[in-house]
């Protein structure tokens, strides 16, 4: 039987710590006026929150970084990554992560709240929501405004492949850069923390596969640096390196 357990360390509380003092603002629920520049700018939905302004993950979507402060402050984020080459796939099993959508991952928002991850983040990201007879968990259709294509999908859970629960940081990726040597609650975290996770178009996803972003970014370029600012947040969270292409990558999508 697997054990569940909170990771006893500094690491969250350090890396928490590290996207205040580089975004300088907290997380919020997606409500109030954006300062100048701070990159809030959202779809025409108006529900999606920039990630600077979002560090946690706990407000929807992925708003586009905008303006010259925002493109800075995710620059400094970024910069900050530490680099090293992409390991080994050995050994690599998404079971090493616990099993999928677990609400039992310790330590990450909206846990052990009796909904599943992925339930959560269609809660969390969609438009009017249409729950399962009796349930005010179970999603079986609703209005998503796909951050990756720029496009809006009206979703049923009968065609449940068209919207996909997408890792940023992907796990295999994650394994490749120091996940392997985690212990099993860390793992289960990452897989399970929202700041980890966006439901997008299921072909957008199917074709990242677990590529970083030198080999694979969003189709729709808004939301570029926005994707590359996530992607960095998780990477300092998590304490894991990028690879160099990858952080290159980024920068570039950022004005770097």
């Amino acid at each position: 039987m697997r054990r569940h357990g909170r990771i006893r360390n500094g690491w969250a509380a350090g890396a928490a710590l590290a996207l205040a003092l580089v975004t300088g603002c907290e997380g919020v629920e997606g409500e109030g006026a954006a300062p100048p520049g701070d990159g809030g700018a959202a779809p025409a939905a108006g529900r999606a929150v920039s990630p600077l302004r979002n560090p946690d993950g706990t407000a929807p979507g992925l708003a586009p970084v905008t303006g010259d402060t925002g493109e800075a402050s995710a620059r400094e984020l970024i910069e900050g990554l530490k680099t090293k080459g992409r390991g080994p796939r050995t050994g690599y099993d998404r079971d090493e992560f616990g099993y999928a959508w677990m609400d039992t991952a310790d330590g990450v928002p909206l846990a052990r709240n009796g909904c599943d991850t992925r339930n959560d983040l269609l809660r969390r990201d969609g438009r009017d929501l249409r729950f399962r007879a009796g349930s005010d968990c179970v999603v079986i259709a609703m209005t998503l405004d796909d951050p990756y294509t720029g496009t809006t999908i009206e979703w049923r859970k009968q065609k449940a492949a068209e919207v996909q629960i997408d890792h940023v940081v992907p796990l295999s990726y994650s394994w490749q850069m120091g996940s392997s040597r985690w212990p099993e609650s860390k793992r289960e975290q990452i897989a399970n923390d929202v700041l980890n996770l966006i439901p997008v178009q299921g072909r957008a996803n199917s074709a990242k596969g677990d590529s970083g972003p030198a080999a694979w970014l969003p189709p729709d370029k808004r939301i570029r640096c926005a994707y590359a600012v996530r992607f960095a947040q998780v990477a300092v969270k998590y304490e894991l390196p990028v690879t160099a292409p990858d952080k290159e990558m980024m920068l570039k999508q950022c004005g770097g």
